[in-house]
Parts: C-alpha cells; sequence; structure tokens
C-alpha cells in the first residue's frame, strides 16, 4: 500500500508500514488534518496482520514535527483548543497502546507535540541534526499531550522537570545519554536504521511482541509482584500457539522460523 491523505503519506515496505507526517514547509506542525489522518491510520493498523510494525517520521530534512501548528492554533476557539488537546492526548495513547511495535524516526526538529509523539511511540532513533523539546512553558502553557507523564516515566523525575521548566531543547547526543533515544545516526542513514530495526522485530513472534509489549507497559504501572502476574498471564497466552511450536521446530532444525502469528 502507498497513499497520501495530503498532511500524511503511508508506504508498505514487506510488513513495516512507514506514516509521513507530510507539511514540511510548515515543519510538519500538527493540525487537526493531521491528527485525524493519523488516528485513522493507527486504528486501521491495530486488526491489520500483515504490518508488524510502524515507523512514524517527518517529510523533508528539517522536522520531524514542531508541535501543534500555531497558525491554526492563533484561529481556534477555547473550545476548539480544548478539541485540539483532547484530540492529540486519545490518538497517542492510541499510538502507545497500539498492539504492535512504533519506531519514531526523529529527521529533525520535534518540539511539544513532535516530541510527544515520540514519547508515545515504543522505540525512537534520532538524527544528528535533530533538536527535542518541550517548550510548552516558553508559551505559558504545558505539555498536553501526555509530555508531562511520559517523559518523568522514560528519563526519570530530575531530568524531566528540568527539561520542561526550562523549555530547553536537547540535541541527538543528549537525548541519547539521557535516555530519550534508542540510537542516534547520521541523517542519511536515519531510515536505513529504523528500517533495519524494524526488519529485526519482524524476525520474532507476532503474537510474543504484542504480549511483551502489553506486559511491559502493563507492569510498569504497577508494583513487581503486580507486574510478575501480568507477564505470567502474557506468557500463558503464548504456549498453545503455533508459532511457539514453529520456533522450536525451527532451532531443532537449524532454520529460520516462519511465524504466522497464530
Amino acid at each position: 500500500m502507498s497513499g497520501s491523505q495530503d498532511n500524511l503519506l503511508a508506504e508498505d515496505r514487506d510488513q513495516v508500514r512507514i506514516l509521513t507526517m507530510n507539511r514540511s514547509e510548515m515543519m510538519n506542525a500538527l493540525n487537526f488534518d493531521m491528527l485525524r489522518a493519523l488516528k485513522t491510520q493507527i486504528e486501521s493498523l491495530r486488526f491489520n496482520k500483515d504490518i508488524r510494525v510502524v515507523i512514524i517520521t517527518g517529510a523533508g530534512q528539517k522536522a520531524f514535527s514542531a508541535g501543534a501548528d500555531l497558525k491554526e492554533r492563533a484561529t481556534l476557539t477555547d473550545i476548539q483548543v480544548r478539541e485540539f488537546i483532547y484530540t492529540i492526548r486519545n490518538l497517542l495513547t492510541d499510538i502507545e497502546s497500539l498492539n504492535k511495535p512504533v519506531i519514531s524516526a526523529v529527521n529533525g526538529v520535534a518540539l511539544g507535540g513532535g516530541t510527544e509523539i515520540a514519547l508515545a511511540s515504543d522505540l525512537r532513533i534520532v538524527s544528528m541534526n535533530a533538536t527535542m523539546g518541550l517548550t510548552e512553558t516558553r508559551l505559558a502553557i504545558i505539555p498536553g499531550g501526555g509530555g508531562t507523564q511520559r517523559l518523568p516515566r522514560l528519563i526519570g523525575r530530575g531530568k524531566a522537570k528540568e527539561l520542561i521548566f526550562t523549555g530547553r531543547r536537547v540535541g541527538a547526543e543528549e537525548a541519547l545519554d539521557i535516555g530519550l533515544a534508542n540510537k542516534i545516526c547520521e541523517p542519511e542513514e536515519l531510515m536505513g536504521e529504523a528500517i533495519k530495526l524494524a526488519g529485526a522485530i519482524c524476525e520474532t513472534g507476532p503474537i510474543a511482541i504484542e504480549q511483551a509489549k502489553y506486559a511491559i507497559d502493563a507492569g510498569m504501572e504497577t508494583d513487581l509482584h503486580t507486574g510478575l502476574a501480568i507477564e505470567s498471564n502474557a506468557y500463558w497466552i503464548t504456549i498453545p500457539t503455533e508459532d511457539r511450536l514453529e520456533g522450536l521446530a525451527a532451532f531443532r532444525e537449524k532454520r529460520k522460523p516462519v511465524y504466522k502469528g497464530k
């Protein structure tokens, strides 16, 4: 599949869906249309067994996403601003809870809602020319797409408070140092690295990945005892699958397994 909803491009490479925010002339700023296009894609992917991994990136060389479209924001009523925040918050929750891994390939400036998309993703590969930050306090507001909750869970409370309180931007190397990025690379290598990581995930068992993601995310929000129970229940789901037997057979026969998500 390949296609366009104007603000969002979708392309499939084998079992990987690449979603490209496509407003490069506006630094891929998030408007209502883009948020709704992303929501449509994410909802359709939940039950698409042909796609194993999702990569989100931005068009052009300058920006992943500079955050909310402030030109659009200036035209919105107070009620519409509330609707925008509600829309992005729910979208990012849908991305975070998608039953397959989501990789953000951060190809440039990622500010505010742009960084919040990366935070809602499972993995973040960051270009050396990228800058990231939750800069909302400089506009006398706070992160509204989950940034105050996801950033401290990822990098720790103290560092998250520093970045949010100051609105400071961080470069790729600092993002890696503080755990905001999983990997950094040169701009021309970014999509290749993202696809390489996605390809490695595609070699694993689909049901196992779905259950591992669920166990990690649900378990992190509770105590260890409950988390271990969540892991145990997730493990039981993998035991009766055809994929588990295929994995054992492939190991025994010294070949690559062929998993079908069954």
